[in-house]
């Protein structure tokens, strides 16, 4: 009977680690955190989708320098919520790896809308950002506001991070 119990248990928990998928779900205007995402999507066996916008950011919608540009437009109402031109369902999987450059200090605010299209429930999130300079910030907490029952687990800036270092840096915050 121990025997059968123990076997129970260990299946159990080979089960849910064998059936535990993981998505990366990532929006970049330049390529790099498209890079980042897709490389540490490949080193840990998971499926990647795209955030794409309905309007593809031009280098002058990304000037900063440039207080009427798009993005800095956008990264001053925090009610702007751009549209996404592709559907992106994350309902098959257990944990959510967003990635996004910093804008800012915040995220750009189309991530926000695909946070706030999801259903959250039951899922853990990651973020990982890619920036020029000023980090993850609370970018990610902030995210996790809107995700309605998310278990939010943290983030990290792998700007300059190798693909194994964000396997080891996920697989830590699983444990």
């Amino acid at each position: 009977m121990k025997k059968l119990i123990l076997t129970l248990l260990i299946g159990g928990f080979i089960m849910t680690g064998a059936f535990a998928k993981t998505a990366f779900v990532y929006f970049s205007a330049t390529g790099t955190t498209e890079r980042m995402a897709k490389n540490a999507a490949k080193e840990m066996g998971a499926d990647i989708f795209e955030i794409q916008p309905v309007h593809k950011y031009t280098d002058a919608d990304l000037d900063w320098h440039d207080k009427k540009s798009l993005s800095s437009i956008e990264c001053n109402d925090p009610k702007s919520r751009p549209a996404i031109a592709n559907k992106l369902d994350i309902s098959g999987y257990d944990t959510v790896v967003v990635c996004y450059p910093i804008w800012w200090a915040y995220a750009p605010k189309i991530v926000y809308t695909f946070v706030e299209s999801q259903n959250w429930s039951g899922k853990k999130m990651i973020t990982l950002c890619t920036s020029g300079g000023s980090g993850l910030g609370r970018s990610g907490t902030d995210l996790s506001k809107f995700a309605k029952g998310v278990d939010f687990k943290g983030g990290k800036d792998f700007t300059r991070g190798s693909a194994a270092d964000v396997k080891k840096y996920i697989e830590g915050l699983l444990k």
